[in-house]
């Protein structure tokens, strides 16, 4: 006699929840019987006399997590205005670039890491050519750092140059400001390592042709409420990462009825029109610098466990947690598994790259995804598992967004304030949908997926906020 045909033990029907090893929930299964499958890992080896320490000052943790999340739902990022990096960024000279991730220099670097800096030498006229470029990057001569050291972020490659156009962002809430350059569009571009002539003049077009039109319509439209727009976004299918079609659609619905007002040429704010029109990622440098806007307001609150930087060089993974200051905690940067263009496959990918997962910092990308499903198209997967992935993001977070609402989830708000020690506790990995770049420099942008962070990341962060409160 089975399961199914018995009525179960002492003849009642089974209920069966099955953690850990499928082989029990599968032979149930065959016969039958309903069973509940829950995703289950063990907390990070060794980790369990760290998490006890912790547990020791959960009351005083929990304190700083609540003010941490409170000054990130206070936050409110507006886009202001347009300027040059070497005139916003804090020590950013011709000589100096800044990069995606945790610090890196220049022997470490992946293939489109490489390949942007390349670009970013020959845009600013250091070099005339990728070989002289490369023996400049090589010398020692110029300086590394990353975007979040100086108030910014980068999407893939992250590299910003003094000469290149950012958007500025302040946090009214608070008065903190961040910065993030134009958005390129996909494929070729400086930002999935590609340098070529036709990636150098669409850099000098964004810093000579679309800046000061954003910038005269800016001075027009006035401070742009980023949080509500995003917020709309989220409500019409984006998730603020790899889907932005929505929220470059609400931002272009502001920008066109101001653009036949401007005492600029006529072909010029054409261009402008078209490039944002035809471009969906138009708004992720937007939507990057409004969530380290928020994060970073969240900064600096002793004894929290909240983390408020996550961010990929293509080598390293790395984040920062609020109770720790500025330090980084690294690991191994993801394969990302997805889907590819046309002629490329996994073996052409570079690891993860980018600043992009600021957004999942603050509960957006892939912790918003379940407001996206058609996502899946982009990253691989099916509708349901967009909304199995947001929902799975709720046991790692302090607490849910007040402003960034889910309809498909009876409009809950998105996870926020992911908490390192449930992160190790749990084995629950932040959910991550990323573009995928060539490791070839020159190459570009060769697919998009979904990638899970390392957990010693979090592990050693966990460790470290275990010392600082020892």
């Amino acid at each position: 006699m089975n399961a199914a045909e018995g009525g179960g033990i002492l003849g009642r029907p089974l209920q069966v929840a099955n953690a850990g090893v499928e082989l029990f929930a599968d032979t149930l299964s065959q016969q039958g019987v309903p069973v509940e499958r829950i995703e289950w890992l063990p907390a990070a080896a060794g980790s369990e006399g760290t998490l006890a320490r912790l547990a020791a000052q959960e009351a005083r943790i929990a304190k700083a997590n609540d003010e941490a999340v409170r000054r990130m739902q206070e936050a409110k990022p507006m886009l202001i205005g347009v300027g040059r990096a070497g005139e916003l960024v804090p020590d950013l000279d011709r000589h100096t670039l800044l990069h995606a991730g945790p610090p890196i220099d220049w022997p470490d670097m992946s293939g489109p890491l490489r390949g942007a800096v390349l670009g970013a030498i020959i845009y600013e006229g250091l070099a005339d050519d990728p070989e002289t470029a490369e023996r400049l990057a090589g010398s020692g001569a110029l300086r590394f750092a990353p975007c979040h050291e100086r108030g910014a972020v980068g999407p893939m490659a992250g590299v910003v140059s003094a000469s290149m156009p950012m958007w500025i962002v302040e946090n009214v809430s608070h008065g903190n400001v961040a910065y993030c350059t134009f958005n390129e569009g996909l494929g070729k571009v400086l930002r999935y390592g590609a340098f070529d002539t036709e990636v150098q003049e669409r850099l000098h077009w964004l810093a000579d042709g679309l800046a000061p039109v954003m910038s005269a319509a800016l001075a027009r439209l006035g401070p742009l409420d980023l949080r509500s727009l995003i917020a709309q976004a989220l409500q019409m299918g984006d998730e603020g990462h790899n889907r932005n079609r929505a929220c470059t659609s609400l931002f272009l619905r502001h920008l066109a009825p101001l653009l036949p007002e401007l005492t600029l040429p006529s072909a010029q704010l054409a261009r402008a029109a078209a490039f944002i029109a035809a471009n969906d990622h138009f708004t992720l440098n937007l939507t990057m610098p409004a969530g380290k806007a928020t994060a970073d307001a969240a900064a600096g609150v002793e004894a929290s466990s909240i983390v408020v930087a996550m961010a990929r060089n293509g080598t390293e993974f790395g984040i920062r947690v609020t109770g720790t200051g500025e330090r980084w905690f690294t690991g191994p940067a993801g394969v990302v598994e997805g889907l590819y263009l046309p002629g490329f496959g996994p073996e052409d990918a570079n690891r993860d790259i980018g600043d992009s997962t600021i957004t999942e910092t603050i509960g957006l990308g892939g912790f918003a995804m379940a407001a996206a499903p058609a996502i899946v198209s982009f990253v691989g997967g099916r509708p349901e598992d967009a909304v199995s992935a947001t929902e799975s993001m709720y046991e790692i977070c302090w607490a849910e967004s007040a402003h960034y609402q889910i309809p498909a989830l009876s409009f809950r708000g998105t996870p926020l304030g992911i908490d390192c020690r449930e992160v190790v506790h749990t084995g629950v990995l932040p959910f991550v949908n990323t573009g995928i770049a060539s490791r070839k420099p020159g190459v570009g942008q060769v697919g998009a997926g979904l990638v899970k962070p390392p957990l010693q990341a979090f592990a050693a962060a966990t460790a470290a906020l275990a010392g600082e409160l020892d």
